[in-house]
């Protein structure tokens, strides 16, 4: 006869922002895309490919945590609330993980990524008529001496190497992640190329795979200045492609258009007046345009726009720069002129004097003049009391001394043309409002490099397998894919309803435009409890969702069964 007690247990799991993610990764069908393109299930594989890669996409949503810590992430959150059955949670290893980071580098990344991405344009119904192209650099560190673009199993590995360098680290060995939203913001297109790669060169590859994504050709490409070059512009405009740059200052139709405003008045035209966007009660954010009567060298329309905001911060900027350096100018001076100067050279102050110029960046309106000073003095030749026969000796000492004025009219030149670049379209029925319009949301790609680097911390990557990194960076572009579709959800739901702030600041301070991380932080500490008397569940104790968490799922179209024990183990 038994007369042990019976025993009761509670047991806490953390769902935090799980179930939301869930439900929007439901919606992408994503695990069924995986399962479809990921390998066959093999005996020797501890996690079935689909489970490891949702692991560490719900990991990067939620954690951010290194590949060696995911068995102690997933094992305090809810086993099914991260994809996984309570038997499957002991097999997340970095070995495993490691294994189906190779079974996606594997897999045809490509045409899983335009599956996933059209799937979500239909059912988010977001378009691509407008997509907007940029890349950034993401620094590792490490040697990787054997990534050098070699071949990992048949296909092209990344190059990782030295190159110009985004985060200022040219110390650093680092990758170029190219990343194409649509005109709200959702990533639709990424891949990485080699750290020594121009951003010149990748539109051509990037406008084609869209083209294939899209299904069409005659969505509006927009980027920066990178892809004002012969070859990419005539790549997309020979195909029926549209697009959108800004045409850089080495060109000579900027050059032009700068000498021709000397002397001309342009025919502004008033397209946008906004409210300063960063301070209340700033400045007007006014923007005009104007098309020049001469094309470009192409025969394509050059849109000239000004800015209010730019013309006044390229004002201050210049003014600045002048005073720091004529400040430092003035330092340098005075030690060549103090009581005991260095000995320099001419070339030696003459390099000093541009390294000045140069980082102020005011070469253009300083001229500093070097002049070279005689000092003499009398020395008697002998020693002893001077006296009338005394005799003396002249000592002479050459100094140098600065000279340096401003020149007034290559200021006002300048300044004639401050808060002014030029647009560069080949599509001729664009109005010059449509074309300031599309140029004005490409800062929104921004957005997503700040997420990927500040939020996803994409940085260091403790990976040595360059094939297991640049899978990894395809999990952090779904990362970035749901994220876009939460803020566009919410904040479309919230015009739909009149809303037009909620309290998702610390202290429950108003927010106009809330941001994905916003929004799964307010339900970072949710958690169930589950009572057991004798190993059997017993009761559970939902999540206590307040009326803000509610009201988010409500306007998220989450419902409210998603944090209840439909998902409990």
């Amino acid at each position: 006869m038994d007369t042990s007690e019976p025993t009761l247990s509670l047991h806490t799991e953390r769902l935090g922002p799980l179930p939301l993610i869930n439900h929007f990764l439901g919606r992408l069908g994503l695990v069924a895309l995986l399962e479809r393109f990921g390998p066959c299930a093999h005996p020797r594989r501890q996690l079935p490919f689909a489970e490891g890669i949702g692991v560490l996409l719900r990991s990067v949503l939620v954690e951010r945590e290194p590949i060696y810590r995911q068995h102690e992430t997933v094992s305090t959150f809810s086993s099914r609330a991260f994809g996984l059955d309570i038997q499957s949670v002991d097999r997340v290893t970095d070995d495993a993980l490691g294994r189906a980071l190779d079974d996606l580098f594997d897999a045809d990344r490509g045409t899983l990524l335009t599956e996933v991405v059209v799937k979500a344009a239909k059912e988010f119904g977001f378009s691509f008529d407008e997509l907007h192209n940029d890349s950034t650099t993401i620094k590792l560190t490490g040697q990787y001496d054997a990534a050098n673009g070699r071949r990992l199993r048949g296909k092209r590995a990344p190059f990782i190497t030295y190159g110009y360098s985004k985060d200022h680290r040219p110390d650093l060995k680092q990758l170029l992640f190219l990343l194409t939203t649509s005109s709200d913001g959702v990533p639709v297109q990424f891949r990485c190329e080699a750290g020594n790669g121009s951003d010149s060169r990748t539109h051509e590859e990037t406008w084609d795979t869209l083209v294939r994504a899209a299904g069409r050709v005659d969505f509006l490409y927009v980027a920066d200045s990178k892809l004002c070059n012969a070859d990419a512009m005539e790549h997309i405009d020979s195909r029926k492609g549209r697009f959108i740059t800004v045409l850089p200052r080495s060109r000579g139709e900027d050059k032009g258009f700068r000498e021709w405003v000397q002397t001309n008045e342009p025919a502004w035209q008033l397209v946008r007046n906004q409210p300063n966007p960063r301070r209340r009660g700033g400045p007007r954010d006014r923007w005009w345009a104007f098309r020049y009567p001469l094309p470009s060298r192409e025969t394509w329309p050059v849109i000239w726009v000004r800015s209010s905001l730019l013309h006044d911060h390229q004002e201050r900027s210049r003014q600045q720069r002048i005073q720091r350096a004529l400040a430092d100018l003035q330092v340098f001076n005075a030690k060549l002129t103090g009581i005991r100067p260095r000995r320099r050279s001419h070339r030696d102050i003459e390099e000093r004097v541009d390294g000045i110029l140069r980082k102020r960046r005011v070469g253009r309106y300083v001229d500093v003049k070097i002049v070279q000073d005689e000092h003499h003095h009398f020395r008697q030749a002998a020693p002893g009391r001077p006296g009338p026969k005394t005799l003396y000796v002249r000592k002479s000492r050459k100094l140098w001394r600065l000279e340096w004025v401003l020149n007034v009219e290559r200021i006002a030149y300048d300044h004639k043309s401050d808060g002014m670049y030029p647009l560069l379209t080949n599509d001729r029925t664009l109005t010059n409002q449509q074309v300031i319009e599309a140029h004005k949301r490409q800062p929104v790609i921004e957005k997503r490099f700040e997420q990927t680097k500040a939020v996803f911390e994409i940085a260091p990557v403790l990976l040595k397998n360059e094939g297991r990194i640049e899978a990894l960076f395809f999990v952090y572009f779904l990362a970035l894919l749901v994220q876009a579709l939460i803020e566009r959800e919410l904040r479309g739901a919230m015009k739909r309803e009149g809303v037009e702030e909620l309290p998702l600041y610390p202290e429950q301070r108003l927010n106009r435009r809330p941001t994905a991380e916003q929004i799964l932080r307010l339900f970072s500490l949710a958690e169930r409890h589950i009572l057991k008397h004798d190993g059997k569940t017993a009761h559970v104790f939902e999540p206590g969702l307040t009326n803000l968490q509610e009201d988010v799922l409500r306007l998220l179209g989450v419902p409210m069964t998603a944090y209840r024990a439909a998902v409990a183990n």
